[in-house]
């Protein structure tokens, strides 16, 4: 990914489920194990810079106050701050991209047990997704509602008190909790009265509809007659049909089956780590360089990512840019899934 130019696609490769065979003993080995060897697609799409610029004047001011230094370190904190909400925001828009939901449209998860939890946790067991690294990050309001449970804030029944005195989110059933400000509200599409076209089989990703009006847009939650799963739309109705996420249909819908648009929501992420990519790197550079005169790498030992720190040298004041590079991915959309809120 270091070598991918901002826009510029990258190709990872995809190795796909496989079948065991009976062993049969024989003169000859089997002519067998030819597989098709699938892949993914991932692009840099940002390359951004955070500037700070400061003239002599402005420095000789603040040291007769808190410092120019101190300001300084302050100011580089909130522009590293300020790219990884970017980051996280874009992490977040791979919503539409995940497999299943669970859960009420418009109804905060966690009213009254952890059942949310263990549900969305099915989810993503049932589609092979690995036990290990499992993660859930809930938005605020759920993330209130959870601080609320008692079987989290009595210190005797979840054998820890941090959450009750420090307000830390404990990991339940097997999945580590995490809180974002940065995940998103889905505005649901106006489609009503779609009918699936044809004859479908468990594991079909494309959905044909037709009979209904309006629109079926990417991150709707959709439900199909004689089917209780609840999928997310990958992209959106054209043509005549949309797609869902991986794994696909887990029920064979009969012809004229009748699709059911879900309401507006918010998307709160479970999955497995692995299968979710931020790529980051520096910003590119021309070969021959360009005007800075010092440039160095700072990087985040909680989570890796690194900024790049550029100095610029200007007439009587000087130039400060922050700056990353970065593009995400859903490399795995069985192993990932929405609980709705």
């Amino acid at each position: 990914i270091e070598r991918a130019a901002v826009g510029q696609q990258v190709r990872s490769f995809v190795t796909p489920a496989v079948t065991a065979a009976d062993i049969t003993p024989g003169q000859l080995p089997p002519n067998t194990g030819d597989q098709n060897i699938g892949n993914e697609n991932m692009t840099i799409t940002k390359a951004r810079g955070v500037p700070v610029r400061w003239n002599g004047e402005e420095q000789l001011g603040t040291n007769s106050g808190p410092g120019y230094n101190t300001v300084l370190r302050d100011q580089f904190a909130q522009a590293m701050r300020t790219l990884t909400n970017e980051m996280e925001s874009d992490l977040a828009d791979l919503y539409t991209t995940t497999s299943r939901s669970y859960g009420t449209a418009g109804t905060t998860p966690f009213a009254s047990d952890l059942s949310d939890t263990a549900e969305v946790r099915k989810i993503l067991v049932d589609n092979g997704a690995p036990l290990s690294d499992m993660q859930l990050v809930i938005n605020t309001t759920a993330g209130a509602k959870m601080r609320t449970l008692t079987q989290l804030t009595k210190a005797n029944e979840a054998a820890d008190n941090t959450l009750l005195r420090q307000g830390v989110l404990l990991d339940v059933h097997g999945m580590q909790i995490r809180e974002s400000a940065q995940n998103k509200s889905h505005v649901q599409g106006t489609g009503a009265n779609y009918l699936v076209n044809g004859t479908l089989v468990i594991g079909s990703v494309t959905i044909p509809a037709d009979g209904g009006t309006g629109t079926i847009v990417a991150g709707d939650i959709v439900t199909i007659a004689g089917d209780a799963n609840k999928y997310v739309v990958a992209t959106a109705l054209a043509a005549g049909s949309f797609t869902i996420g991986a794994p696909g249909l887990l029920a064979a819908p009969a012809n004229n089956a009748a699709i059911t648009v879900g309401a507006s929501y918010s998307a709160n992420a479970a999955f497995s780590r692995s299968s979710i990519v931020l790529a980051t790197r520096a910003p590119a550079r021309p070969a021959e360089g360009d005007s800075a005169i010092d440039v160095m790498m700072i990087t985040d030992p909680r989570s890796g990512v690194s900024f790049e720190v550029s100095l610029y040298k200007e007439y009587r004041q000087v130039h400060y840019e922050i700056a990353a590079a970065w593009g995400v991915k859903n490399f795995k959309t069985a192993h990932t899934a929405s609980l709705l809120g």
